[in-house]
């Protein structure tokens, strides 16, 4: 019974700026939602192969037919970007390991727990980020 309480617990738990940033609880909690991620991405992924496997018959209609082709490379499209997420929180995982999750790579300074939330894949805090984004704007415009 006593480890029914502490798994509902630890499911309610919620990182907070009160304690010490990125301690053992918090990081094992993002750790927990990046494998989370991964996970349903790749059922996802398995759910497509299986899709468009089963998805092999000849449409003998060309609207038909064009209207298949479209779905299915939609749906590789939206593959392939998963497959670069999935990249992105294994980086996330590595990081966590090496014990500088959630550090800015660019400044060094804690990323926010915030951001962390809504974006567990990132690597640069909030003011980091805007500064890429200006200069890739500024890049772009050249």
């Amino acid at each position: 019974m006593q480890a029914t309480a502490g798994v509902l617990e630890e499911s309610d738990y919620r990182p907070s700026e009160d304690e010490p940033f990125m301690n053992e609880r918090q990081l094992e909690y993002f750790r927990h939602k990046l494998l989370t991620w991964k996970e349903e991405i790749l059922k996802g992924s398995r759910e497509t192969v299986t899709h468009l496997q089963s998805e092999t018959e000849n449409h003998p209609d060309l609207a038909d037919r064009a209207s298949s082709e479209t779905d299915r490379a939609l749906e590789l499209r939206t593959r392939d970007r998963q497959r670069k997420l999935i990249s992105k929180i294994d980086d996330a995982l590595r990081r966590i390991e090496e014990g500088v999750y959630g550090f800015c790579e660019e400044t060094g300074e804690p990323i926010g727990l915030a951001r962390l939330e809504a974006r567990p894949i990132a690597t640069l805090s909030l003011e980091a980020q805007e500064r890429h984004e200006r200069r890739e704007r500024v890049h772009r415009d050249d």
